[in-house]
């Protein structure tokens, strides 16, 4: 009975390390490895020990009796990643598996490795567990929110459940005794990178891409337009886009880009109220949702079935909760991409949407419709958005689709961090390997890291920063064991005191826990997750409640663990 991962899969690789017998691919070492929709077991080597099982942070994988009817088609998908042949012919290990981090040697006289971490999503937290593995080391997260772990809580959507268990291995990385979250705090305002620096033998950027790449026609600053990022963002109650203004009152929205993004922000918008009350929603967007008028999301792409953006996950688990709907030419259009296509992956997309429905038939809920070859070329409307105008991308002839919202989803962009050199065309930080580099001489910048999204570009999924992180931190340790990095000037103690002065609103990890216990609470009596806070304030006094050690007991810790 082998095991299959299934749609929620994370990409982090931690079932990869699992395995005793590698039979799950492609691994953090393997070509394709950050650019894979999903890990795929092999069904012929598996040998059914379960650890794997044991080892996914989401959830994701489960055995082939126990896949539930939407879960079924994964094991076809699975499969189909490893060559055919009989059962009784094992495929040699191929993966080396991502190589062993240099312990971070200590000389004498020399304080342990002391690392400053900014961002606290996945690649962050990824980084921060790497680094804590090794004897002495000390991590120090700084967030500018009073909330951690970055997309994870305020990106995906809340009817994902399954993936936002992720946060319960970042949970036990921050629980670690040599680790300190401060929270409330943002680099750049509160602290720079040179008083980072003071204190810590690097500085690491996990800051993500937090700016949506604009779409440029005319229209786009009308009232209702926005993007499906911050929909999301909306959706699950982040304080900085709890005032969105969002109208539901028009029968249409339009997506343009066809990105996992996009799926969600379809799959939610067109969902039942009733289901997503039993989610960690937003309180302000479930009343929304109960009150919409929406009856049908256009999600539209410039190019044809063939290069959707969206992942093969997404699609089955679209289709198997939504009702979804092609028009005729795009039906065509996917039959004929069939005859053509050999890419497995691609033509288990364009099988599946070759099942889907014309909408002719009347619908009795809210449904979705996937449109191909279509080319955005100005929102109407004048005082707020009425609707797009597209170009069809193979005729040139001009549609216009009604819509009371229009958001785009086309990718993200990273944006400069203070002090630090940034590459504009690419819109990450100019690094090589994770070490930042000055562009004009190709000479790293003493002590500054990188990891994740600001680092590669907005690609990949949660998992693939695991093996990002990973390669930052491996040079990171190799220049401290190689004398490169200086030693800190000022110890814990003075980063407290630092920090408190600047922000005495910091919040710590014992804020943070009191914060995560108070939303718990709050939704536990709804048979909700969690209820979230969506105001700062509220944030606060909810960390407030926290037990608070004397300050001056908080010096004699912080002193104790400058000299461990």
């Amino acid at each position: 009975m082998p095991h299959v991962i299934t749609q929620s899969c994370c990409n982090d690789g931690s079932c990869v390390f699992a395995c005793p017998v590698n039979c799950i691919h492609p691994s953090p070492d393997e070509p394709g490895y950050a650019t894979s929709e999903m890990l795929y077991i092999d069904p012929v080597a598996c040998v059914d020990c379960g650890a794997c099982v044991s080892a996914c942070p989401v959830g994701a994988i489960v055995p082939d009796s126990k896949l539930d009817i939407r879960q079924l088609p994964f094991a076809e998908i699975n499969a189909s990643f490893y060559p055919q042949r009989s059962a009784d012919v094992k495929l040699p290990p191929t993966s080396k598996l991502a190589p062993v981090i240099p312990a971070a040697q200590v000389r004498p006289r020399r304080r342990p490795l002391t690392v400053a971490v900014v961002g606290s999503g996945p690649a962050a937290m990824y980084a921060a567990d790497e680094l804590l593995v090794q004897e002495g080391v000390r991590v120090n997260v700084f967030e500018k929110l009073p909330t951690p772990y970055g997309l994870v809580r305020a990106g995906v959507a809340p009817d994902h459940q399954h993936t936002k268990k992720v946060t319960r291995l970042f949970d036990r990385v921050a629980g670690h005794r040599r680790f300190r979250f401060y929270l409330n705090v943002e680099v750049g305002r509160h602290v720079s990178h040179a008083e980072l620096l003071d204190h810590h033998h690097a500085v690491l950027y996990a800051v993500g891409a937090p700016d949506d790449r604009r779409l440029d026609v005319d229209g786009m600053d009308l009232p209702g337009v926005g993007t499906a990022t911050e929909l999301v963002a909306w959706i699950n109650g982040h304080p900085e886009y709890a005032d969105l203004p969002v109208d539901l009152s028009h029968e249409r929205v339009v997506i343009i880009g066809n990105g996992n993004v996009a799926l969600d922000v379809a799959r939610l918008l067109t969902a039942d109220p009733d289901e997503l009350a039993h989610t960690d929603i937003a309180d302000h967007a479930l009343k929304a949702f109960r009150k919409s008028a929406v009856r049908e999301v256009v999600i539209a792409a410039r190019r044809g079935p063939a290069h959707s953006a969206f992942t093969l996950p997404e699609l089955i688990g679209l289709t198997g909760t939504c009702d979804v709907v092609l028009d005729p030419d795009d039906q065509r259009w996917v039959r004929k991409d069939l005859g053509s296509v050999t890419d497995p992956l691609t033509r288990h997309k364009l099988e599946i949407l070759s099942t889907l429905g014309d909408g002719s038939a009347p619908a009795s809920r809210p449904r979705i419709r996937l449109a191909y070859g279509l080319t955005p070329q100005r929102i109407l409307g004048e005082q707020r958005s009425s609707g797009v105008e597209f170009t069809v991308t193979a005729t040139g002839e001009h549609r216009r689709l009604e819509a009371g919202l229009v958001l785009t989803s086309i990718g993200y962009r990273g944006k400069p961090l203070r002090d630090l050199p940034f590459d504009s065309a690419a819109a990450v930080v100019p690094n090589a390997g994770g070490r930042i580099v000055d562009p004009d001489t190709g000479r790293p910048v003493p002590g500054a890291y990188v990891a994740g999204w600001i680092k590669r570009g907005p690609t990949g999924f949660i998992g693939t920063n695991k093996s990002c992180s990973l390669q930052t931190v491996q040079a990171l340790v190799a220049d401290f064991n190689a004398g490169h990095l200086a030693d800190p000037a000022a110890g814990p103690a003075e980063l407290d005191d630092l920090v408190a002065a600047r922000q005495p609103r910091v919040v710590d990890s014992a804020g943070w826990r009191a914060i995560d216990a108070a939303e718990v609470a709050r939704g536990s009596a709804d048979g909700r997750p969690r209820r979230k806070f969506t105001d700062v304030a509220d944030m606060l006094a909810a960390a407030a409640a926290a037990p608070q050690q004397p300050s001056r007991g908080r010096r004699l810790l912080a002193r104790l663990r400058d000299s461990l």
